[in-house]
């Protein structure tokens, strides 16, 4: 059963969050958006990745902070947020995975107001099986699920005929730890997006169960 909260009315531009556990099915419905609705679609990891790997002065600042072990600070999130919200201009956007606190969220409303958090709710349980029974090409990155996206040859991608691998942080234990660690960090962030009434629930096990609703939703502030 999906369990949809009541959309807003159609909005003048999308801009929207995204939030979801490990292996909830982020990634596959940021992908959906995109396709769908032609939305911009800006992803704080992929960015920071980006920054570090072309040595920015972002991305020097950046490393230096993971290097230690240390969170990078909400200030030097929120700029580099901010700078590519402001590259794709009056486009509609979907930010993934961010923001990570409430600091975050509230420095977000007041320079780049979200009008729309989709909040994607799938049982722990369910998460720890699917990633149980997920394999990877780690050279391309495609994503196989045993059992419901399962390869042409058990133990083979698809494509190249290599054999495929298990991520180390798909481990039960490793990604018991993550799901504890995302319910600390994001409840609080969840609360507040549910306070100032932007905050939509998405309750399923799967993606196909979830995304009708949720292309629902959207259909009401883009029209395709």
């Amino acid at each position: 059963m999906v369990v949809l909260s009541t959309c807003c009315a159609k909005a003048a531009a999308f801009r929207a969050v995204i939030l979801g556990a490990p292996a909830s099915g982020k990634g596959t419905v940021s992908s959906r958006i995109i396709k769908d609705f032609k939305v911009a679609h800006i992803s704080s990891g992929d960015k920071l990745r980006l920054n570090i790997a072309q040595e920015t002065e972002l991305g020097k600042n950046v490393k230096k902070y993971l290097d230690s072990g240390s969170l990078v600070p909400d200030n030097v999130m929120i700029s580099l947020i901010s700078k590519e919200i402001e590259k794709v201009g009056n486009q509609n956007w979907l930010l993934d995975g961010f923001p990570r606190t409430v600091e975050q969220a509230e420095k977000l409303q007041k320079i780049h107001a979200v009008n729309l958090v989709l909040n994607l709710k799938v049982p722990f349980s369910i998460i720890l099986e699917r990633v149980k029974s997920r394999w990877v090409h780690l050279p391309s990155g495609r994503v196989y699920n045993i059992g419901f996206n399962d390869p042409k040859i058990q133990g083979k991608d698809d494509v190249t005929g290599e054999p495929l691998s298990q991520r180390l942080d798909d481990r039960a234990d490793v990604v018991e730890k993550r799901l504890e660690h995302y319910k600390q960090l994001t409840e609080p962030v969840i609360e507040y997006y549910k306070k100032i009434g932007l905050l939509h629930d998405f309750s399923g096990n799967t993606t196909d169960s979830m995304w009708p609703d949720i292309k629902e939703c959207i259909s009401q502030f883009i029209k395709t």
